[in-house]
């Protein structure tokens, strides 16, 4: 998407607006689908809760995709996208049995992650299939806040409990027809993924109602120029070829899963602001946007980088700026940032904000969430309105004291 694309969207649509490019997006999906071209069965499963936009699950039906949902609100999201119950994986963390009771009545997938729960629903259920989510106890990259395959993570269940698993199957007759693992996001070292990979080769060899292997995701993608991101291309070489070996070596045409969220949204999302105020202290310069940690939360939470333009003066002299937010909280973006010189009224640009930033927003200092718009073969669709008043007040009553 072009700086005058944009700039018009601000226009037509006021800030801050949230855009998304679709034919970035399917471009992704097909990236990711060409790298893993030699496997028979191969199923990406849209990570949901990346960019939960109901027009955005239905552009990924359309490209055959499945969803990975980790609530039942997003199990209905998906069903009211138009997908198949089938083409739905739920996989919670530290849900009840009566939650993972209410996913399984709408017909999806399930994957459980903790053998309670596991034991429990083999005990009730014992002829529905079911995955099991392990933790491989390996970091593939990334820090501590978004690596979830680490030995003190509360995701999965551990890799060596799996005389565990067998011994409920044995107790209960329940089938596993899956086994799953997430090692978590921004991996960069496709060897070390490879070498977690084999760990669950290895425990799903051992399972003989096996259908399908998930790899989850966490596959990064590039933040700023010359940024490192994960090679797809070669990890579909090389597990593709590891995959189908496995496949040849137990006897059954498997299906190859995955869950990437970030990989096919991040790069898709622009996240636009208009400048309030340019503020000059003793030693920095601030920009202050009509936005804040409320619309998106990432560089706060995760200390991401989100990489920030001057689209309204892309080839103004370059200075150092801090950009930060109008919450009463410290709210930074970006400290001392080259920027093209800013002007009060000037429009930012953040990449990279299709994942997980619209998804975390909240209505913080009682601020409204912004708009959406999806960009789709040249034409702009208002997929969420901005929020108002009403939306902020709906559920609440005044009483009387």
């Amino acid at each position: 998407m072009n700086r005058k694309l944009l700039l018009s969207l601000v226009k037509k649509y006021e800030s801050p607006l949230y855009v998304y490019d679709a034919d970035k997006i399917e471009a992704q999906y097909k990236r990711m689908t060409n790298a893993f071209s030699s496997v028979k069965n191969l199923k990406i499963n849209y990570a949901v809760k990346a960019l939960p936009n109901i027009n955005v699950l239905k552009l990924f039906n359309s490209l055959n995709a499945g969803l990975d949902t980790v609530s039942v609100q997003e199990v209905q999201l998906g069903l009211k996208a138009g997908f198949n119950p089938k083409d739905i994986i739920f996989t919670p963390n530290g849900v009840s049995l009566e939650e993972i009771e209410q996913a399984m009545e709408l017909g999806v997938q399930v994957n459980i992650d903790n053998l309670s729960i596991l034991e429990q629903f083999g005990q009730k259920y014992p002829k529905v299939p079911v995955c099991v989510r392990m933790n491989p106890h390996i970091m593939a990259g990334g820090h501590s806040k978004i690596s979830v395959g680490h030995i003190d993570s509360k995701f999965g269940i551990s890799i060596h409990q799996l005389p565990h698993i067998h011994r409920v199957v044995e107790n209960t007759g329940m089938l596993i027809t899956g086994i799953h693992m997430h090692t978590g996001s921004d991996i960069y070292d496709v060897d070390a993924f490879l070498r977690a990979t084999e760990i669950l080769f290895n425990a799903g060899a051992t399972l003989k109602n096996l259908e399908s292997i998930d790899f989850g995701s966490g596959f990064k993608v590039p933040y700023k120029e010359g940024d490192i991101q994960t090679d797809i291309e070669e990890l579909g070489e090389k597990l593709s070829k590891r995959f189908n070996k496995f496949c040849k070596d137990v006897g059954k045409d498997l299906t190859l899963m995955f869950e990437p969220g970030k990989f096919l949204v991040s790069e898709a999302g622009k996240f636009l602001v208009n400048v309030n105020v340019v503020k000059q202290t003793t030693s920095t310069v601030f920009a202050s946007v009509d936005s804040g940690m409320n619309h998106l939360i990432r560089p706060m939470f995760y200390d991401a980088y989100h990489h920030i333009e001057n689209i309204s003066n892309p080839s103004g002299k370059e200075r150092f700026y801090t950009v930060v937010g109008y919450i009463c909280e410290t709210d930074t973006f970006g400290a001392n940032r080259r920027i093209s010189e800013i002007t009060e009224g000037d429009v930012l640009c953040f990449n990279n904000a299709g994942a997980y930033c619209f998804s975390m927003s909240s209505n913080y200092n009682s601020r409204y969430r912004p708009a959406e718009v999806l960009v789709k073969n040249g034409k702009d669709y208002l997929i969420r309105q901005r929020e108002t008043i009403e939306d902020l007040l709906r559920g609440q009553e005044l009483i009387e004291f």
